[in-house]
């Protein structure tokens, strides 16, 4: 994997670059593809793509979602093709105008139940903050919700507020992880394909910003009753849906280890193996005051991971990244199932929107 030219329009030798679907998208001369610095090139294409208005009329708020609602399926096929798309420079800012961009492409919305990170809640309806943790602390790559049975298709972020220094959303693709994780231990590779993994996590009875994973049990499983006896049977009813197993603890805290998940999954779609877990961003990051990182990762079979093996995957994603700076008003649309996303200390700052969907 190579890295690509800064900051200049894609030359005609360079087409190849381009899936079809990319290509399509910019036949009809109203946006084009361009290079940014920290954009790489993953399998002969472009990664991510990056697309910028070409016309003077795609930079009006209207004419953009119009854009947006004629090419959602195309829209889909090169975030198939390509692992993901980022959007540059058009007049789209905004939690709504982000939500509007979703709902021009026809992304169905999604809850984001089963989360660990804290976020905040910016529209009624779909529309989240990225990972409200202390800006010093660096957010692991990971497949969005990767620990919960039914993990989102789709994870968009937008750029409200770019930071002054860091805080790149950086992002891999997951089968070159896999290629290279499997290169690193055969054995343990094989072993989390049949048994997949569980992760354990404690969590706090009131969201607590400070951790990267300081999501309060009530809202990782949406239990809104004020009474505590029956916020705890409502996030009892959830927990049970999903295999999940749990202890309460003293000060309302809850203890939760969830069901097998796959730890390796093949894209239906591509015919691609992805390192589809949490497991790297749980056995380096998932710690704070109440939760050990060793422990927060186990095989499905309930054996003991690899943590050499991890920590040396990480160094992997590191190696292969692509990590593009924020500007206001970009947007990162990701598909979950091929690529894995953190997030970069930063200074001043910052606020990255955030959403999924199936």
């Amino acid at each position: 994997m190579s890295p690509l030219s800064t900051n200049s329009p894609y030359p005609r030798e360079e087409a190849h670059r381009l899936s079809p679907a990319a290509t399509q998208l910019c036949t009809d001369g109203m946006v084009q593809a361009i290079v940014l610095s920290g954009q790489r090139e993953v399998d002969g294409l472009a990664f991510p793509l990056v697309l910028k208005p070409a016309k003077q009329e795609l930079t009006q708020r209207a004419s953009a979602l119009q854009w947006f609602r004629q090419y959602g399926d195309l829209i889909r096929e090169a975030m198939l093709d390509h692992g993901a798309v980022f959007f540059r420079g058009f007049p789209l800012s905004g939690a709504d105008d982000f939500e509007a961009a979703m709902d021009a492409a026809a992304f169905d919305e999604m809850p984001y139940v089963g989360g660990a990170a804290p976020r905040e809640v910016v529209t009624r309806r779909r529309v989240l903050t990225a990972n409200e943790s202390p800006p010093e602390q660096p957010i692991p790559f990971h497949h969005e919700m990767a620990q919960v049975p039914s993990p989102p298709g789709y994870v968009f972020f937008c750029c409200e507020v770019a930071p002054l220094e860091g805080g790149t959303t950086p992002i891999v693709h997951s089968n070159l992880v896999y290629r290279r994780f499997r290169d690193l231990d055969e054995t343990f590779c094989d072993h989390l394909e049949a048994h997949g993994a569980r992760y354990v996590r404690i969590m706090p009875a009131q969201d607590d910003p400070s951790s990267p994973i300081g999501r309060s049990w009530r809202s990782t499983f949406q239990a809104h009753s004020k009474d505590e006896t029956e916020a705890r049977a409502e996030a009892e009813v959830k927990m049970s849906e999903i295999g999940t197993t749990w202890r309460w603890l003293d000060q309302g805290e809850l203890y939760t280890e969830t069901a097998s998940v796959p730890a390796i999954r093949v894209d239906e779609r591509s015919g691609k193996a992805t390192f589809f877990n949490s497991m790297v961003a749980a056995y380096t990051g998932w710690v704070d005051q109440r939760n050990d990182p060793t422990r927060a990762v186990k095989c499905g079979d309930g054996s003991p991971v690899n943590g050499d093996v991890l920590l040396a995957t990480a160094e992997v994603m590191r190696e292969e990244r692509a990590a593009l700076t924020w500007e206001e008003g970009d947007q990162l649309w990701i598909d979950n199932r091929l690529v894995m996303h953190s997030r970069e200390p930063f200074s001043g700052p910052r606020r990255i929107l955030a959403a999924i969907a199936p």
